[in-house]
């Protein structure tokens, strides 16, 4: 495909063309793909517009997990609810903002987790903020919906991507064999295809990691990252650069976009907890782009992808991003 045709190509085209497994992508998915994407639209305008109808700041709530929400935060997942429950296709959604599972009226066998809005206490300082969703398949559609019924492994993702809402609104999907990228057409209000099969270099010199917290790492990051540090006259004998956005989405979009590694560890002031990212909303669907492009994802001691989750909520340390510093990660863990 030329990058003429490329540019040619919206999202809605691009689902109908494509091959998957040798055979069309299914009607029911394809119809909760769109879905998702016509929200996502609309919630970059909302985004864009911010303080000028009114949207900046806090909502003056909680969410599930005692984290505050901002005006946007409440708006996406309103939006999104009311975006995709209309799709015959789709059984059930959950989301990152809501304490249970939400039936819905379709037929379908589809499962919808997402995370509305990514990086929200970026919203009032005008940082690339972003929406998170992964697409599960219940496993017995004739049941009634069950919170056990999301409770899959990574590799039972069907799809998973992000919106990063930036100077360009751009998504990210995978369906299992791949990822592509489409950017916002503001004018349309519809996605572009403008990359096909995204790659992660295998080696980086490039992390992301909040360095603030390194006192209170586990020891096999805080070995990584010193050599990082260390550059060409420590043993990884090569200077490293540093960045961190401090919304996930934004930092896993340059990642796969330049390559890199992404960091959000376990640390010691709450060791009772495992990580801070959720496994369901983020670091599953996440990881999936990621190994889909040639990359890796850990929580240190296993791949996220195998981890079966035990709760909706769960959380976890998360590490992703090319291929061979992954690998290095995993192997001062091991170690250690």
């Amino acid at each position: 495909m030329t990058a003429s045709s490329t540019f040619n190509t919206n999202f809605k085209q691009y689902l109908e063309t494509t091959q998957f497994k040798g055979s069309a992508i299914p009607a029911g998915l394809q119809e909760l793909l769109l879905a998702v994407s016509h929200t996502c639209s609309t919630l970059s305008h909302e985004v864009a517009q911010g303080a000028l109808i009114g949207l900046l700041g806090s909502a003056g709530t909680g969410n599930v997990q005692g984290e505050v929400q901002q005006k946007l935060d409440v708006i996406a997942n309103d939006l999104l609810i009311d975006g995709v429950q209309g799709c015959r296709s789709l059984a059930g959604l959950a989301s990152e903002e809501m304490e249970f599972p939400l039936p819905v009226q379709g037929t379908g066998d589809y499962l919808l987790l997402f995370d509305p809005l990514d990086g929200s206490s970026n919203i009032d300082v005008n940082v690339s903020i972003g929406t998170i969703f992964s697409v599960l398949k219940k496993q017995d559609p004739t049941a009634s919906l069950q919170t056990t019924d999301f409770l899959l492994s990574g590799r039972h993702q069907v799809a998973a991507g992000y919106v990063v809402y930036g100077p360009q609104t751009t998504m990210a999907l995978t369906l299992g064999e791949g990822v592509v990228m489409f950017t916002l057409n503001k004018v349309t209000g519809e996605f572009v295809l403008i990359k096909h099969a995204v790659e992660i270099a295998h080696s980086t010199k490039e992390f992301a990691i909040n360095m603030s917290n390194m006192r209170h790492w586990a020891e096999p990051v805080r070995r990584y990252v010193d050599e990082c540090l260390a550059g060409v006259s420590g043993e990884r004998d090569k200077d490293f650069n540093m960045r961190w956005i401090a919304s996930m989405v934004a930092d896993v979009h340059r990642v796969l976009s330049r390559g890199g590694v992404f960091m959000y560890p376990w640390d010691q002031r709450e060791p009772h907890k495992p990580g801070k990212l959720r496994l369901m909303y983020e670091a599953n669907p996440m990881s999936f782009l990621v190994e889909q492009a040639g990359g890796a994802s850990t929580n240190g001691e296993q791949l996220i992808m195998d981890m079966i989750p035990t709760e909706l909520h769960e959380r976890v340390s998360v590490m992703l991003g090319s291929k061979e510093e992954i690998e290095r990660l995993q192997q001062y863990h091991a170690q250690a």
